[in-house]
């Protein structure tokens, strides 16, 4: 039995939300199913391959515009399924800084 690791509650769509993944650099983009989310994450299903891409950072678009979106990174993959992490505005230098305060060490 899997064990729940999200420390947010998460909130499950009965058919799921219609949504894109799209390449921090715009070179790719796939539709997925948000199935569901958290304030942390999200479980989405892919339509297509991942293999290739570059998957540990893109946008997740919520809507046709673009208007709508999420910074993610990849948590883990389960066949057409995947898990993300949302990323925070400053998440990104927080873990270069401690890379490099690390490197000090």
């Amino acid at each position: 039995m899997a064990t729940e690791r999200r420390k947010g509650e998460r909130v499950t769509f009965e058919r799921g939300i219609p949504a894109h993944m799209m390449g921090i650099d715009g070179t790719w983009r796939r539709e997925c199913t948000m199935e569901d989310i958290s304030e942390t994450g999200a479980k989405l299903t892919v339509e297509g391959s991942v293999e290739g891409l570059h998957l540990k950072e893109f946008f997740l678009l919520l809507s046709s515009t673009g208007l709508a979106y999420r910074r993610c990174e990849l948590s883990w993959v389960n066949g057409d399924q995947i898990g993300v992490n949302f990323l925070k505005q400053g998440d990104k230098r927080k873990k270069t800084a401690r890379r490099a305060q690390a490197a000090e060490a």
